[in-house]
């Protein structure tokens, strides 16, 4: 990789941005943060990511909102979206369920708890 690449770590999580991102910068990739759905696409706007892990549960704007903005917008379709989600077809109180993770229009899925190896695989094969 001649240029490093830049992924967005979008979870309202503040531990779980930290630990994705200390992976990602030891792998070479630059890094950008946000903390909820409406701080991400401030973030791609601006500086327009090559890959953005999103996760689903967010405040002011669900990652499944926020994927749907980013794929349907021409300037921005071309980013890799990686879901994460904690949500398990076992909780009833919610729509969201890992089915739906596989049925919008992100370019992949990984269910947490996240293991960090296999995000950095999904990572590293789509940002040949």
């Amino acid at each position: 990789m001649s240029e490093k690449q830049l992924i967005l770590v979008v979870d309202d999580d503040p531990d779980l941005v930290e630990a994705v991102s200390m992976k990602l910068e030891s792998l070479e990739y630059r890094v950008a943060k946000a903390y909820d759905g409406e701080e991400a696409m401030e973030k791609i706007k601006e500086e327009k990511p090559a890959l953005v892990i999103l996760d689903v549960m967010m405040p002011r704007k669900n990652g499944w909102e926020a994927c749907d903005e980013i794929k349907n917008n021409d300037d921005l379709k071309d980013i890799i979206i990686v879901m994460l989600t904690a949500v398990a077809d076992s909780v009833k109180t919610t729509s969201y369920t890992h089915h739906d993770g596989k049925t919008t229009l992100a370019d992949d899925y990984i269910a947490k708890p996240i293991d960090l190896d296999k995000l950095m695989e999904i990572v590293q094969d789509h940002c040949k």
